[in-house]
């Protein structure tokens, strides 16, 4: 039967905000459309058309909420 795969994990830092997917190293032949992501308040999130999963590590920033 069909496998699952872990999907990819992208680490986040406050420099990185706003969080979007697809991000800047996506190739252009796999883009769906951009979705802001709200990663501060959450930790981790995973993309909703892709799959892709992100987290966000340090401080949180200020002025982001």
């Amino acid at each position: 039967m069909g496998e699952t795969r872990e999907m990819p994990l992208v680490v986040l830092h406050a420099g990185d905000l706003p969080a979007f997917c697809p991000n800047r190293s996506m190739p252009l032949w796999s883009s769906h459309p951009r979705v802001y992501l709200d990663i501060v308040d959450e930790g981790e999130v995973q993309c909703p058309y892709c799959g892709t999963r992100y987290r966000y590590e340090g401080e949180p920033p200020t002025g982001h909420r």
